[in-house]
């Protein structure tokens, strides 16, 4: 991992399916009809810790193990809508063998529409 930057960003996307909603429910064992019943438009809703797996999946490409997450479910999001996340960090402070950061994630829609948000606590380890 190299040094994080105040202000440095990382984006990931992707589009939920109703297998990755119907494993989730699985493993969960949330089977609430909104996350198993189809709605008038043949969608499912997203589990919300589901659709946070966007900043967490960041998170574990950039090393970061977190020692607080907060998130904040906007709005729902339903199967075969595009979501994209930008993580950035808004506060880094170095130690001896870790660096100590703060993010902000944010989750959008293809409308532009906020549907999660997200502040994570967490440290990078620099003794390898």
């Amino acid at each position: 991992m190299t040094r994080p930057s105040e202000g440095e960003t990382h984006g990931f996307e992707r589009t939920f399916t109703t297998d990755d909603v119907e494993r989730f429910a699985e493993l969960s064992g949330d089977r609430h009809d909104r996350h198993t019943v189809p709605d008038d438009d043949g969608r499912t809703m997203v589990h919300g810790l589901l659709t946070a797996t966007l900043p967490t999946k960041i998170g574990g490409d950039l090393e970061v193990l977190a020692t607080t997450m907060e998130f904040e479910l906007v709005r729902p999001v339903y199967t075969g809508q595009r979501i994209a996340c930008t993580w950035t960090f808004d506060a880094v402070e170095e130690r001896d063998d870790r660096y100590i950061v703060d993010v902000d994630a944010c989750c959008e829609n293809d409308e532009d529409e906020t549907v999660l948000t997200g502040t994570i606590e967490g440290i990078v380890r620099t003794d390898r």
